[in-house]
């Protein structure tokens, strides 16, 4: 593990999940309390979660430029140099570092605490085998052809597009399928510590409760040190947004691929792996998951999505995980098939009559190493200062699309609102009337931009895309791990 810097400036960076001063009650919100949805008209939430990707690489999208989406085609390298964003296809043979040292290389962080944003030069890549156009100079200055994803223009442009969306946590996958069910990465309530990076392991499964012996992760400060902090196996134990649910009543499914290496779960993409009162006693194959929340709950076919829809078994929230061919993820997704599966996804609801009360919220899990050129925000979230600092750094931006009938058609969600993963779970408390977790959730603003809720209900229009449903319905191909390090 490469040791991290340690971030000081005149308001506070807390690194990684250093996130929150809202954990221990540290209070403070920049958005208010929830807005509850108008009574009943959204009664189902869907979570679609791809990979890899900010919004200057994959929305370069002439129609949300003019529609006031804040999308550069030019950046700056760390010698100060203008670059030109390259045009390539959604499916490369390399991997932008995006671990958290990859972002404060990138962020480059100034005196004032802000990042300049001028340090994507210096994010590491990782060839694949073979790999014809790599190693090559600023290869993370690159934006998607936008033939490669129609779909996702389509979606924006019709519904909610967010540019001030940003992952909350500063580094790679695992930590952020954390925040993603629970608003946090730390290892229990109350600790303030939390999962900075990926774990070092010899799984399969590569996270988890369930991940071999003597696996570990690394954990952060809120003062951004990871060299203080001994690692720790990667399994967790803290209330989760599923806890809340169950205990109002609502039910709940994580979809998510079954395991490569014999029936476990991919688990750096799959949250509540590492939940310990999730997944529960090790029963199942090869020695996995087999807690009564996880046999209920945890779906490890992702396409079954597809299938409870069509039977009318969508639950009230569900988080949706993609296969590696399915996932933008750069280096291992496969042509243009994420488009696809979100595209048969959003259709699958639109064309049901699931589609009058529901939400569908997709985003990105981290930026991928990727260029972009908004920095992110420091939000203030409390005052006892000597024990947390004053404010925290988002991590960098990442794309989201909200496709409801309530969502506001054309409409760019930009500054001065601020969304993160946090607002996705404030959104489903607000919706079913849920009390807070108290993560980051607690600071988080709850999307009430993004809907008029005394609007004519739009009417679904079916996205076109180069897949459909059957297709991956049909697809016996075994899904590919997340090649995340």
């Amino acid at each position: 593990m490469i040791k991290l810097r340690v971030l000081v400036c005149a308001i506070v960076v807390l690194a990684m999940g250093g996130i929150l001063a809202s954990l221990n009650g540290c209070g403070g919100s920049s958005g208010g309390s929830p807005t509850p949805p108008s009574a009943g008209k959204i009664q189902h939430v869907v979570v679609i979660f791809q990979e890899n990707r900010t919004p200057d690489n994959l929305f370069q999208d002439q129609t949300l430029i003019k529609l006031g989406a804040d999308i550069a085609q030019q950046g700056t390298d760390s010698h100060g140099n203008p670059i030109t964003l390259k045009e390539v296809g959604l499916a490369v043979d390399y991997d932008p570092g995006h671990g958290h040292n990859a972002f404060l290389d990138m962020c480059q962080l100034n005196s004032a605490g802000q990042c300049e944003m001028n340090g994507a030069d210096l994010v590491p890549i990782t060839c694949n085998k073979g790999a014809s156009d790599c190693p090559a100079p600023d290869l993370a200055f690159g934006y998607v052809n936008p033939a490669d994803v129609q779909p996702y223009f389509q979606m924006a442009e019709q519904y909610t597009f967010a540019d001030r969306m940003f992952q909350t946590n500063q580094g790679p996958s695992m930590p952020a399928h954390q925040f993603i069910i629970s608003g946090t990465s730390a290892p229990s309530a109350g600790s303030n510590l939390f999962a900075a990076e990926n774990p070092k392991t010899s799984g399969p499964p590569d996270a988890g409760c369930d991940a071999p012996a003597g696996s570990t992760v690394a954990l952060i400060d809120p003062a951004g040190s990871e060299t203080s902090n001994a690692p720790i196996f990667p399994c967790f134990e803290h209330r989760t947004l599923t806890d809340l649910l169950e205990a109002k009543g609502n039910t709940w499914r994580y979809y998510a691929p079954s395991g490569y290496g014999g029936g476990s779960a991919p688990a750096l993409w799959n949250g509540p792996e590492a939940i310990q009162h999730i997944c529960g006693s090790l029963t199942g194959p090869n020695n996995t998951c087999g807690g009564a929340d996880w046999t209920n709950h945890v779906v490890l076919n992702q396409t079954q999505i597809l299938t409870d829809i069509t039977n009318n078994q969508l639950q009230d929230v569900s988080w949706v995980i993609p296969s590696g061919q399915a996932s933008d993820h750069a280096g291992s997704t496969v042509g243009t098939l994420g488009p696809s599966w979100v595209a048969s996804i959003v259709n699958a609801i639109g064309n049901s009559s699931y589609w009058a009360n529901t939400a569908i919220f997709i985003t990105w899990d981290d930026w991928g190493g990727w260029y972009d050129h908004v920095p992110p925000k420091q939000v203030l979230v409390g005052t006892n200062c000597a024990q947390w600092g004053c404010g925290y750094v988002y991590g960098f931006r990442v794309p989201l699309i909200v496709v409801s009938p309530y969502a506001k058609a054309q409409y760019i969600s930009t500054t001065p609102y601020n969304h993160d993963f946090g607002s996705i779970l404030k959104f489903i408390e607000a919706t079913f009337s849920l009390p807070s977790l108290n993560y980051a959730d607690a600071a988080a603003d709850d999307f009430s931009d993004c809907f008029d809720f005394n609007q004519a209900p739009l009417q679904f229009q079916t996205i076109p895309s180069a897949q459909n449903a059957q297709y991956f319905l049909n697809d016996k191909t075994p899904p590919t791990d997340p090649d995340d390090d």
